[in-house]
């Protein structure tokens, strides 16, 4: 499927954010960024609209595009509704009688991350993270539920970019994850709601720690 100049844009702007080249708390007249990846105002107008309704910036009529900042303060109230959607979403799953087939990108996606640190290899570790979460909350099954945890998936996504490299090899993680899965094939919707809870409630903590203790207070 060709890509639109939106969505092009949009892919710009959210990669230079994470990157660190659009820096938070920084001020971008739309004239400036469609210069900067070569298309007209509108497609960039656009793009901005999409990544303010995802939270990263913040659109200013007559005055541009500001990057806005995350805090450990912000990501520990995303966790916060996270934790509960995506435990809701992992009950669901394990009531919902999924066969193999059906549990085939989870399992794939953890598979990934147990080859991604058998080489030390975090980003793709992370990325493979990322699918995993959002596998789980598809299978839930609730629309709903998958819109407001794509809204967030980018300014997690932004923070796990600047505390990678800072935190322990994910090896609990990644055993979570397993623990998950199996609850949810044997069709135990309690116990794969609360285990995944468990999970997201130490990786809160974790990420929060990592924030406030190398003082990453605004990302």
């Amino acid at each position: 499927m060709t890509q639109t100049s939106t969505q092009r844009a949009a892919d710009e702007m959210r990669r230079m954010i994470f990157s660190g080249v659009l820096s938070a708390g920084s001020d971008h007249l739309e004239t400036e960024l469609a210069a900067l990846f070569g298309m007209s105002r509108t497609p960039v107008r656009e793009a901005a609209l999409i990544l303010e309704a995802q939270g990263l910036v913040e659109v200013r009529p007559r005055r541009g595009v500001r990057i806005l900042p995350v805090s450990a303060d912000d990501m520990a109230e995303i966790y916060d509704v996270l934790t509960e959607l995506e435990s809701h979403a992992a009950g669901q799953a394990a009531v919902a009688g999924y066969g193999a087939d059906g549990l085939r990108d989870l399992e794939a996606a953890i598979d990934a991350m147990d080859a991604a640190l058998a080489r030390e290899d975090r980003e793709e570790w992370g990325d493979a993270d990322e699918r995993f979460h959002g596998e789980l909350v598809r299978l839930g099954g609730n629309s709903r539920i998958v819109a407001i945890a794509a809204m967030m998936s980018d300014q997690v996504r932004r923070a796990r970019a600047m505390t990678l490299y800072l935190r322990p090899l994910p090896v609990d993680s990644n055993e979570d994850h397993r623990a998950v899965l199996e609850a949810i094939r044997a069709g135990d919707g309690k116990r794969a709601a609360r285990l995944h809870r468990d999970h997201r409630t130490r990786a809160k903590a974790m990420m929060v720690a990592l924030l406030r203790d190398h003082r990453l207070h605004r990302l």
